[in-house]
């Protein structure tokens, strides 16, 4: 995949194809970032749902090799962004320059024309520059001197943000959380998979590199497999009844919008696929919820986590 070239699409994969696809996936996340196989699991949640990823955690904690990992194994172009107050808008995006041979403007991409963008430390950049990710998250294009530039039609940003340091921050708007499906910790590894990393040190880091697993058009393809993932009315309404919940729920000063409402929905589809099946359950829902919810929730009288579970706790689960 390249942003830059039109993507191919495959015909529509079998269940098969599909099953196979995200165990390989799977395998290969699970091997660059050992003992968080809920982390994956959640991380191709967002893949499949096409959404972006804010990892709020400590520096050191492999979110970078995640990154990278991801985009070796979908075959995707990774690009990296270290935030900075310094950073300016043209330098995510793309700028023209004048070539002074033909005297005409020509157009050099910016970081964002990927398939994976890792934004580090994207709270270290200042408004106007994290506002110059919006319409790429939003529409996956960017408008530069008037122009659309369209972005690969896969593209994902994944962003990382340092939850203990706060100089020389600058907090995201709820705006721009809300253009992130999902907000992840990875968090320190057990003592066996730290052991592991001690082992590994000594050896080159292409043994442990993710493989390539999927092939040009098949992510497009997994991603549009997830539409057809069926929700039936019973569970719909549980979902709206959990939404209504956060937004009467005395904790959050805000409760959850539509636009989050429908990307919980999606993100449900997607672990639905994971779990090998082609309808969601309230289980699905119940699972993904967490992370969904934390980059668009905070509660003001407990912690975001446990406001979230009593939301889950208030609901009555549907019998199917």
């Amino acid at each position: 995949m390249n942003a830059n070239t039109p993507t191919v699409h495959a015909a529509s994969p079998t269940s098969g194809e599909i099953q196979a696809w995200i165990s390989g996936l799977r395998s290969q996340l699970n091997r660059v970032l050992l003992g968080k196989p809920q982390v994956v699991e959640h991380l191709l949640a967002s893949l499949l749902a096409r959404g972006h990823v804010l990892f709020d955690d400590l520096p050191g904690l492999g979110k970078t090799t995640l990154a990278k990992g991801l985009a070796q194994a979908v075959g995707g172009k990774f690009m990296r962004v270290q935030c900075t107050p310094d950073l300016l808008p043209s330098d995510v995006t793309g700028f023209s320059v004048l070539n002074q041979k033909t005297r005409e403007f020509e157009f050099r991409p910016g970081p964002v024309f990927s398939d994976v963008l890792l934004a580090d430390e994207i709270n270290r950049a200042t408004p106007r520059t994290q506002s110059a990710l919006f319409e790429a998250m939003a529409e996956r294009q960017v408008t530069i001197d008037g122009q659309p530039h369209a972005l690969s039609e896969t593209f994902l940003v994944l962003a990382t943000q340092n939850p203990v340091e706060s100089v020389g921050a600058y907090p995201l708007p709820e705006a721009q959380l809300d253009r992130f499906t999902m907000k992840l910790k990875i968090g320190y590894p057990d003592r066996s998979s730290e052991l592991e990393l001690l082992a590994r040190n000594s050896k080159t880091t292409s043994e442990f590199s993710a493989q390539q697993i999927l092939e040009p058009g098949q992510l497009a393809s997994l991603q549009q497999a997830v539409t057809g993932v069926a929700v039936e009315a019973p569970v719909r309404e549980y979902l709206l009844d959990l939404a209504q919940s956060t937004r009467n729920n005395r904790s959050f000063p805000l409760g959850l919008s539509p636009r989050g409402l429908l990307q919980w929905q999606r993100v449900a589809q997607a672990y639905a696929i994971l779990c090998d099946r082609d309808f969601v359950i309230p289980e699905d829902i119940q699972a993904v919820s967490g992370p969904v919810l934390a980059v668009r929730l905070t509660s003001s009288s407990m912690s975001t986590e446990k406001a979230i579970e009593s939301v889950i706790a208030s609901v009555d689960v549907p019998r199917l």
